[in-house]
């Protein structure tokens, strides 16, 4: 049985890799849905992308699919998937995949961005969703190197990503950022196919 918050057995990262799993919820996961969304959002207000308070549910789930196609998308966007990490039916965090970089992404926002709801933070959820996504951003949309950036002071998320393979190539700074941001690049194609 998959741990659940106040479990006290321990799961290995292997485990938690073979329980994640990547996709958008269907239309009878609306409350699992909401609860990630409350419980994650006042802290990290990016949590979902293009979501509206009120919005009903099954709007949103076809506007993430326009966005997967590249439709409808605002001048600064790139095509994305957005997917909810589950382990069984909770859902434990979500991934951005965006399918190529324009030129905010290559220097501050990277392929993929991952946040793990605050109740299931710190248990090896990150590196598995990040795993998962590199396989998908591979497999799905051909992408043989991924960029991953970060803040310089998010211990967690430099863990996560040197976990995953990366590479930094630099740390940017500049007068629009309050926090460096560390630049990762994955070798996707060292993936077990």
């Amino acid at each position: 049985m998959p741990e659940r918050s106040g479990d006290a057995g321990m799961v290995s990262e292997d485990q938690r890799q073979e329980m994640v799993e990547l996709r958008l919820p269907r239309t009878d996961e609306e409350q699992e849905f909401l609860s990630a969304h409350r419980a994650t959002s006042p802290g990290v207000p990016s949590f979902l992308h293009y979501y509206a308070e009120g919005m009903p549910f099954d709007r949103y789930l076809e506007v993430l699919q326009q966005q997967a196609r590249g439709e409808h998308l605002s001048p600064q966007h790139v095509p994305s998937t957005f997917l909810f990490a589950f382990d069984g039916p909770r859902i434990v965090g979500r991934v951005s995949i965006r399918h190529g970089l324009n030129e905010f992404l290559l220097r501050l926002g990277g392929h993929i961005g991952y946040v793990v709801v605050p109740e299931f933070r710190r248990r090896g959820y990150a590196t598995a969703m990040l795993r998962r996504a590199i396989e998908i951003a591979r497999d799905r949309f051909g992408l043989t190197r991924v960029l991953l950036t970060c803040d310089d002071d998010n211990v967690g998320s430099i863990r996560t990503i040197e976990k995953n393979g990366g590479v930094l190539e630099n740390i940017v700074t500049g007068p629009d950022l309050a926090t460096p941001k560390r630049r990762y690049w994955i070798d996707a194609r060292q993936r077990d196919a």
